[in-house]
């Protein structure tokens, strides 16, 4: 399945304003104006959703054409990232036949006919009557065919709940890909999530109910079924130790992040994701635990409310660039 092509024109101006507003360089003039022209047409907000999930893709990519080029005052650096912007922009109309090619999944996450936005999360029925959670920024394709009923996973976070298959006898295999093997599913509710890209990466399988079989992509590394209470990341030559689960780790769906002595650091990574723009944690507090459940659609209050419980004080350099550091020193 193919997205609409963007002309030149739009996908330049989408480039240059995501560009400028994650390089902490816009004011409240530029954030406005940038508002302006995502609300002048569908065309403009579809470009904009387009280029920021190609900005998330970036900033998992090593070199010049990574999210790192945009430091404050680095104008060179900023002009590179939106034109490495505009080009996969204007390429990302392609088939399916080719995302294979290109970072086992890139093409995939610009194409998937299922996303979301940052921040956005979804509640999908599948033909089965199984039930498909997207997190934040999360892009899928749903395959249901004569054969077999699959979810590919090309970036982000979802929660499955599978139903039995009764269109069919023998009912047909339930699996999940990504960019690093395949899950099958065997009566389940799990997670999976992918974590650092596909060529370096990972994927997180989280099992809640059941159990869930994974064998990673290259077919001489071993399977394994991970059980109800159990978690374990894998790769796409090898599977990594099986651990408990965590928690609470498909309280997203609800709405929550729920936080056990958590490292500030992550804890800011985790809102982050929810978040646009971006959203720091200074070293010097970095390693500061953080205890509680917190509302996802409403982060910025959860910013505020820091510093009433942690030494930390929260400073907008913009509405779109956040940082959480150590409280200053009064005089």
């Amino acid at each position: 399945m193919s997205s609409p092509p963007l002309t030149r024109e739009v996908a330049r101006a989408a480039a240059g304003w995501l560009a400028l507003i994650h390089s902490g360089e816009a004011g409240p003039a530029d954030l406005a104006a940038c508002q302006r022209w995502r609300a002048e047409a569908p065309e403009h907000e579809q470009a904009w959703q387009r280029a920021e999930r190609l900005a998330g893709m970036l900033s998992g990519l090593p070199g010049a054409a990574g999210m790192a080029v945009l430091g404050r005052g680095n104008r060179g650096g900023r002009r590179q990232f939106a034109k490495t912007l505009l080009v996969l922009l204007i390429a990302a109309p392609v088939s399916y036949a080719t995302w294979r090619a290109w970072d086992d999944g890139l093409v995939g996450q610009l194409t998937a006919a299922q996303h979301t936005a940052t921040g956005e999360r979804r509640r999908l029925v599948l033909d089965d009557g199984g039930i498909l959670h997207l997190n934040t920024a999360t892009a899928v394709d749903i395959a249901y065919g004569e054969d077999r009923r699959e979810i590919r996973l090309y970036d982000g976070e979802i929660l499955i709940e599978t139903a039995p298959d009764h269109a069919r006898t023998p009912p047909r295999p339930f699996t999940v890909r990504t960019a690093h093997g395949r899950l099958r599913a065997l009566g389940t509710r799990f997670v999976v999530r992918t974590e650092g890209g596909a060529a370096a990466g990972n994927t997180h399988l989280t099992v809640i109910e059941g159990a869930v079989e994974v064998a990673p992509r290259h077919t001489s590394a071993a399977t394994l079924v991970v059980q109800a209470g159990e978690q374990a990341r894998f790769g796409a030559a090898a599977i990594g130790k099986v651990e408990a689960a965590a928690t609470h780790s498909g309280d997203w769906t609800r709405g929550l992040l729920v936080a056990d002595k958590l490292r500030l650091a992550d804890f800011a990574a985790e809102l982050g994701r929810h978040r646009p723009g971006i959203l720091r944690c200074d070293p010097a507090v970095a390693d500061l635990r953080i205890t509680g459940a917190f509302q996802l659609d409403n982060i910025d209050a959860t910013l505020a409310a820091l510093p009433d419980t942690l030494p930390v004080s929260i400073v907008y350099r913009t509405r779109w660039w956040v940082g959480i550091t150590a409280p200053k020193a009064e005089k």
